[in-house]
């Protein structure tokens, strides 16, 4: 303890420490820096990739230019497919936790087939073989349009990518929802609402916090994974690298640049994610 006859001087200078002393104690009270660091690392790979096109506009500007729409289709594809496996997912999840034994095993099914097919072959398998499939049965049913179908390289990629993805989103949607303690279902129901109201505005949003770590490491795996969708025609960042490459016979420039374009997407991803974790995050007591 401090003697009080001690000069001011002093005793201020001892107590510029203790409220940041007191408050590394206090929930919440913690600093923290505002701006993510990390972001510097976007930074880096964005000037890397700038100063690539300045210093060396042959070829890695020309790869840039001509990789650009392809940078827009992965996108695409890519925010396309996630908001489509959250759908999907979701309702996997719910039937993996249902009661009702027909919803169960179909959910159940559905899960342990895909999950057990890569991604690849299943990319492969809806463009080529889904088509034929679609023909014969428009054959079978005398319909013109589906005799005539014809399989779209990017909304069949989306169609892939969806129910692969749906089933490992499913298992995560269901292991969120199984992490929340029971009491809280039965408080809910005890309030009077039905089991439809309980999960969606008790059970649903405890889950999807505990959950949205892995569905963001999802959607940064996502990200990577659509480079596979270069197989079906699809004209993405990767297909495009590959023409480039074909025409240019460069494949050290080619895919360097290909994979700093990709490095950046992905880390701004990420940094988007922790964000949206930091935000969302909430103390157990």
């Amino acid at each position: 303890m401090l003697d009080s006859t001690l000069p001011d001087f002093v005793m201020d200078e001892h107590n510029k420490t203790a409220p940041k002393q007191e408050l590394s104690f206090v929930v919440g009270g913690e600093v923290s820096l505002r701006q993510d660091p990390w972001w510097w690392l976007v930074a880096a790979v964005a000037a890397i990739i700038g100063l690539l096109v300045i210093v060396w506009p042959v070829p890695f500007r020309e790869i840039v230019v001509f990789a650009r729409d392809g940078v827009l289709v992965t996108i695409i594809v890519t925010v396309s497919s996630y908001f489509l496996i959250i759908i999907l997912g979701l309702l996997g999840g719910l039937g993996r936790i249902s009661k009702k034994k027909l919803v169960f095993g179909i959910s159940t099914l559905y899960v342990e087939v895909v999950r057990g097919i890569p991604l690849l072959v299943q990319l492969i398998a809806w463009y080529f073989a889904s088509p034929v499939f679609i023909q014969k049965l428009g054959l079978w049913l005398n319909s013109q349009p589906l005799i005539e179908y014809r399989a779209n390289p990017i909304i069949t990629a989306i169609v892939a990518i969806t129910v692969c993805y749906g089933a490992y989103m499913s298992e995560i949607v269901r292991s969120g929802i199984q992490s929340v303690p029971r009491g809280q279902m039965e408080a809910a129901r005890s309030l009077g609402m039905s089991h439809f109201q309980a999960m969606r505005y008790v059970v649903l949003p405890q889950a999807f916090r505990v959950i949205l770590p892995p569905m963001g490491n999802e959607f940064i795996s996502l990200l990577k994974d659509s480079s596979l969708v270069s197989v079906v025609a699809v004209a993405d960042l990767t297909r495009r690298g590959r023409e480039f490459m074909s025409a240019h016979f460069n494949p050290i420039e080619t895919w360097l640049m290909v994979a700093l374009l990709y490095l950046v997407m992905t880390i701004v991803a990420a940094r988007v994610v922790s964000y949206i974790e930091k935000r969302s995050k909430y103390e157990r007591y």
